[in-house]
Parts: C-alpha cells; structure tokens; sequence
C-alpha cells in the first residue's frame, strides 16, 4: 500500500473518533513514519503528556505526537480490509493514551 493511501486511512480513522472526544484533544500531532525506533516492536506510539496528567503549569509545551508506522501494520495484514482495521485500532489505542488511558484497560477494551 502506498504511502498516500495509508496516511488517508490514519486521516479516515481520526475522523471516526466522535466529534466530542476530538474537540478534547490537546496539542497533539498525528505522523505517519515507515519503521519505529530501531529495536523496538511498535505498530503506534505516543509520546507527551497525558490530559489527566496535565496541571496548572502545564504551557508552553511542543505538542505530544502520535505516530503510526506504517511497515509493520503492513506486514501483519494480509488484505486491504485488515490494514483498514488494524489502522483504525491502532489510532484509537494511540488516542487514548492521550486521554490518559493505560494499556491495560485499553487490553480490556479490546484495544491492545
């Protein structure tokens, strides 16, 4: 899958979050990178702070980043209608720990 087209289903997938949870989001930035950090096993990652983490003294800030990596959702699927998934799950898994929300209840919600 093409570049283009696999940033237009990060951009789908974002859009599918409910217009109330994405008015909420804070100083975020959505990537598309290829690979993740050499040695590391990631299909998303988020990197900043949380909103429930956020305090008074938080301004200023360079925004948190979510980033999808591309290479490994495309080598765990086999068709176009699992990337379309596995990109969805991996948005809304990298969403919410934005929202402050763990891996582990992530897990329970059927987001690992």
């Amino acid at each position: 899958m093409a570049r283009e087209q696999f940033e237009d289903l990060v951009g789908e997938a974002l859009d599918q979050i409910p217009e109330g949870l994405g008015r909420l989001m804070q100083n975020v930035v959505v990537l598309v990178e290829d690979v993740p950090p050499r040695g590391r096993n990631l299909l998303g990652l988020y990197y900043g702070v949380p909103l429930t983490e956020r305090g008074n003294t938080y301004a200023g800030a360079l925004p948190d980043t979510i980033t999808i990596y591309r290479m490994p959702i495309l080598r765990m699927c086999r068709t176009e209608e699992e990337v379309v998934e596995q990109v969805r799950v991996t948005v809304v898994h990298e969403v919410a720990h934005h929202f402050g929300i763990t891996d582990e209840r992530l897990d329970e919600l059927g987001y690992a």
